[in-house]
């Protein structure tokens, strides 16, 4: 084995170059982190001149030092990482490091037979924030995603839905008012219909006949992004939504509220109930109810809003299925409370705000305005 020897004992002093043609070439050198004599101090194997002030520690710390007399181990360092691993290392896309998009899900939503050649793979994107549930049908260019038709739960409030804009029978009613806004937008809304008065009954959109031939729906994969598929989940009440509303989502009823997912067995019959009550609010109703019941005090304050526009418990089924009729008379209705102010009144407003630029002899004649002021 090779040992090469510190920096310090390549031109030693001459004291100590003596010292060190005394070494035993069977002893392990110190920095090796290996003590010959662990009980006995006194068999080091670099003795150093006796009465001298030198320090092998004053830039070697695992080194003997004459202070101590002993020999400190040097522990033993892994290179886990190597200048091999960093050259081969390849960064990943910005939104993976960000932890936005799972590109393993995107590739398969976005990748296009050949056969199809340039023809859009739509997807029917359901995304969740705290206050709000948005909705898209979008395809992807090489330039990037782009947006064919969007929907959002801040506009139901215009069909009467003003609260609970996140839950179950929200996401539904959004989905539906996507898949009615986007056929009438291709002209489709007449001819794909859909489930004009939902059940909870699992259908899926089928061929149209259109002026005399079979038109196929309009087809969407579901992108759920980086939400959780759990049985029950909001994201598939959209895509209810969405495909009682006329479009063509491949899916199973796997994933709808009454599934057991524990037997993996289905029953129709409970699947219908417990749909038809997410649509329609029944879930929200029989909480209302309960905590009527329980905490009359509780009930005040969490569905104050609810009170304070009557809507009472009974009356919820009504008010989404008026909300699910207008939005198919009318996808695209406008807000009423649209600001119809023109950009000329913003402009005059702006300008009141805005400093002009006035001459040396007008900025004379104020200074002179104001020591005139002051004189009085």
């Amino acid at each position: 084995m090779l040992i090469c020897h510190p920096p310090f004992f390549q031109n030693p002093s001459p004291g100590l170059s003596a010292d060190i043609e005394r070494l035993d070439s069977t002893v392990t050198p110190p920095w090796l982190g290996i003590p010959t004599h662990p009980l006995d101090n006194s068999h080091h194997q670099y003795p150093l001149p006796a009465g001298g002030n030198f320090s092998l520690n004053d830039n070697f710390d695992n080194q003997p030092s004459t202070a101590t007399g002993t020999s400190a181990k040097m522990p033993f360092t892994k290179t886990v990482k190597s200048s091999a691993y960093y050259s081969r290392y390849q960064t990943k896309y910005r939104r993976r490091r960000e932890g936005k998009t799972d590109y393993y899900a995107r590739k398969r939503l976005i990748t296009q037979a050949k056969n199809k050649y340039n023809a859009p793979k739509y997807r029917l994107v359901v995304r969740f924030t705290n206050r709000d549930i948005i909705t898209q049908i979008i395809y992807s260019e090489i330039a990037g995603d782009k947006v064919f038709c969007s929907a959002y739960a801040h506009e139901l409030p215009r069909y009467g839905i003003k609260h609970g804009l996140t839950n179950w029978a929200a996401a539904y009613a959004t989905g539906l008012l996507l898949a009615r806004r986007t056929l009438t937008k291709l002209g489709l809304d007449e001819h794909f219909e859909g489930v004009a008065t939902p059940d909870g009954a699992f259908q899926l959109t089928e061929d149209a006949d259109v002026e005399g031939e079979s038109r196929r729906p309009f087809k969407a994969y579901l992108d759920v992004g980086l939400k959780k598929t759990t049985t029950g989940a909001r994201v598939f009440g959209a895509m209810k939504g969405a495909s009682d509303g006329g479009l063509y989502i491949p899916h199973s009823e796997s994933r709808f509220p009454g599934y057991d997912i524990e037997t993996k067995e289905l029953d129709a019959d409970t699947l219908r109930r417990q749909l038809f009550r997410y649509i329609f609010g029944g879930h929200v109703a029989d909480y209302m109810e309960t905590l009527a019941d329980d905490d009359e005090e509780r009930y005040k304050s969490q569905f104050q809003q609810y009170l304070d526009d009557g809507v009472e418990a009974d009356g919820l089924e009504e008010l989404y299925a008026e909300a699910h009729a207008m939005i198919r008379e009318n996808p695209n209705l406008e807000n009423p409370e649209k600001d119809t102010r023109g950009k000329d009144y913003w402009k005059a407003e702006s300008e009141k705000y805005r400093l002009k630029k006035i001459s040396r002899e007008e900025k004379r004649a104020n200074v002179q305005k104001r020591i005139a002021e002051l004189r009085k």
